[in-house]
């Protein structure tokens, strides 16, 4: 079993930063490939970054370059540092734990981007 807490949402002017993190209990996040995903409204949740166990990441296009997912295994916990934040960057952001072929979800943070 995997519960998942966000925190570091929050109100940004475009062009800031912000970073995300997602805390973790449970024995299995030292395996898991751990993700953040993202929600606009009317819109439907898409992959922001994802990173696995080992270390390998990937990135959504429209955020690579800015975005940064990291994890340490010591805390358990992953992180997301955005930068160059854009007002199409506004969603809800989901963490997501993968792990022998179940999966979790944190309950999201809300991160706006004003223009």
């Amino acid at each position: 079993q995997v519960q998942l807490v966000e925190s570091g949402g929050g109100l940004v002017q475009a062009g800031g930063s912000l970073r995300l993190s997602c805390a973790a209990s449970g024995s299995e996040f030292s395996i898991a490939v751990m993700g953040w995903y993202r929600q606009a409204p009317g819109k439907q949740r898409e992959l922001v970054a994802a990173i696995t166990s080992g270390g390998s990441t990937n990135y959504a296009d429209s955020v690579k370059g800015r975005f940064t997912i990291s994890r340490d295994n010591a805390k358990n916990t992953v992180y997301l540092q955005m930068n160059s934040l854009k007002p199409e960057d506004t969603a809800v952001y989901y963490c997501r734990a993968l792990a022998r072929g179940r999966q979790w979800w944190g309950s999201g943070t809300q991160v706006t981007v004003s223009s």
